[in-house]
């Protein structure tokens, strides 16, 4: 077979890549969980989010979507404050 090494390298990055994937999943998994013992959400799902954000003040609200913003935030393409330029 031809290619064959370049088989097995595309199959081990595939597989590198199903471990990252699921490493994420289980650290939004469990962040979830926490969220929900937090705030004592007994019913793990959307709605019972809902209901419980529905009887928070402002000030609670707001904490919770801060914590929402911090983990759920995208990694990539994040354009800092600071520029790595240099003036001549």
């Amino acid at each position: 077979m031809k290619n064959s090494a370049l088989k097995g390298a595309l199959g081990a990055l595939a597989v590198v890549g199903i471990a990252l994937a699921a490493k994420k999943i289980a650290q939004r998994k469990r962040f979830m969980k926490g969220i929900f013992n937090e705030y004592g959400i007994k019913e793990r799902s959307p709605f019972g989010l809902a209901d419980r954000i529905r009887e928070m003040n402002d000030e609670q609200y707001q904490e919770l979507k801060g914590k929402f913003k911090k983990e759920f935030s995208s990694r990539c393409c994040r354009k800092d404050s600071k520029d790595n330029t240099v003036e001549a």
